[in-house]
């Protein structure tokens, strides 16, 4: 006789990572590029307003080298030339404005006027949720101003209210596992340096701990690794640094347990070193991250729920469901940016009562884990040929292992350890990348002063 199961919820645990490099030239304190700008009103204050709005506690990871751009730019520190273009008058646009704004924002490369490149880029660095086109010039950029010094009391209004947990990164982003022993990527690139330095990777733990507690007023609990980096002695570094639990993809559990991919394993937490971590499910992540925005949002928040209930079905009672992404860059392939999207998915989640989003820490304090294991390295991209595989990301890494060998931990090198430039090198025509890598490594040679 066939029993049907019983019905019961599955917990739900979305993970937004919010994180730019650092774009301030060491020297003269310009930002070369205009990201952190963009992103925090056109992507970072209205998925804090949707939160908020529709009620559904979510994770925002910050990583501290964002906090610290955020607040430059919050307290007038921080100016790029893209922002300076936006604030002129329209008669004193130059050319090389023009072309630095088709060159950022392709999809107005069609545009001549320059009044009219002004108004749509202007306008593009809000989200819908703002109704830009409804506003003056003057008006967006007071809005601008109130966004950036308003956000830091947004975040932590959601966090008290409980319907957001934020998280840290390693202060700059750096490659835990790597910058603990490189040698590790070696079958992926044979030819990397020697390079091991345990120490740095824990004054970025450390420093990313204090730093969130300076300006958020809190000490996180949990911890993204960049890029969801881990290994065993990673998760002891991270344990060390008083981080209660830590995220990474999937692949490093069935990496680690020697085993196929099973719901009833990846849905539940694990722990490594005293250190409790919850692993992603790759396939619901990156549906959202490269694939929806290609459907219409009803079609793919409905693609979405078949497949969570499918997932329902084959897992224990309180088993938890781990969905972690990007999230800046995915919403600019989507049509209004996201918020369509964004807005049906909490709302059909809510209405469906079969799944009950969460906090991370508000799930572990009821759901210890039951089951400890020696995790095996990797990444969110499984290995670390992204940022190793190419001859440009070992010149790059030689130059790191050289100026870390001829020089005093710094504030400068730890900013060279940041995964960012490894990931373009050798990639990009984006000449900023190897300049800014290039100018903290040089900087880190002149100062050489211990932190």
């Amino acid at each position: 006789m066939f029993l049907q199961r019983k019905e019961f919820k599955l917990f739900l645990n979305f993970v937004w990572h919010f994180h730019q490099p650092i774009y301030r030239q060491p020297e003269s304190g310009e930002y070369l590029l205009p990201w952190v700008n963009y992103h925090t009103t056109r992507n970072y204050w209205p998925m804090l307003k949707i939160i908020e709005q529709e009620e559904f506690p979510c994770t925002i990871n910050l990583v501290p080298s964002l906090i610290e751009q955020i607040k430059d730019y919050a307290e007038g520190q921080a100016m790029d030339k893209i922002q300076l273009a936006l604030e002129k008058p329209v008669e004193e646009i130059s050319s090389e404005d023009i072309s630095r704004w088709k060159r950022f924002f392709p999809r107005f490369a069609s545009l001549d006027s320059p009044e009219e490149l002004q108004k749509n880029i202007l306008n593009y660095f809000f989200s819908p949720l703002d109704q830009p086109e409804e506003k003056s010039q003057a008006e967006l950029l007071s809005l601008r101003k109130k966004i950036f010094s308003a956000i830091f009391d947004y975040f932590g209004k959601l966090e008290h209210e409980k319907l957001l947990e934020l998280t840290a990164s390693p202060y700059y982003h750096p490659l835990l596992p790597l910058i603990i022993d490189l040698s590790q990527a070696r079958k992926e690139a044979p030819d990397l340096p020697d390079f091991r330095y345990p120490e740095d990777a824990l004054w970025q733990l450390q420093e990313a701990r204090e730093y969130f507690k300076k300006i958020l007023g809190f000490y996180p609990a949990g911890l993204w690794p960049s890029e969801g980096a881990l290994s065993q002695t990673a998760c002891e570094q991270i344990y060390r640094s008083n981080f209660s639990f830590t995220f990474t993809d999937e692949y490093l559990l069935w990496k680690s347990l020697d085993h196929r991919p099973d719901y009833n394993l990846l849905y539940r937490p694990y722990k490594c070193a005293g250190v409790s971590i919850l692993f992603r499910d790759r396939e619901l992540s990156d549906l959202i991250g490269f694939e929806y925005h290609r459907w219409p949002a009803t079609e793919a928040v409905d693609d979405f729920l078949r497949r969570l209930e499918s997932r329902a079905q084959k897992v224990p009672e309180d088993s938890i469901c781990s969905i972690i992404l990007d999230g800046e860059n995915p919403w600019g392939a989507y049509p209004s940016n996201g918020v369509d999207f964004l807005r049906r998915l909490y709302e059909k989640i809510k209405e469906s009562q079969k799944f009950i989003p969460i906090r991370p820490s508000d799930y572990l304090k009821d759901h210890s884990p039951k089951r400890s294991l020696k995790l095996i390295s990797g990444t969110w991209m499984s290995s670390f040929f992204k940022w190793v595989g190419h001859p440009g990301k070992v010149a790059a890494w030689s130059k790191l292992a050289n100026t870390r060998s001829n020089s005093s931990f710094s504030r400068s090198m730890a900013i060279a350890e940041g995964s960012d430039w490894f990931w373009w090198a050798g990639e990009t025509e984006e000449k900023e990348f190897d300049l800014l890598f290039s100018a903290y490594l040089e900087k880190a040679l002149k100062t050489g002063k211990s932190l």
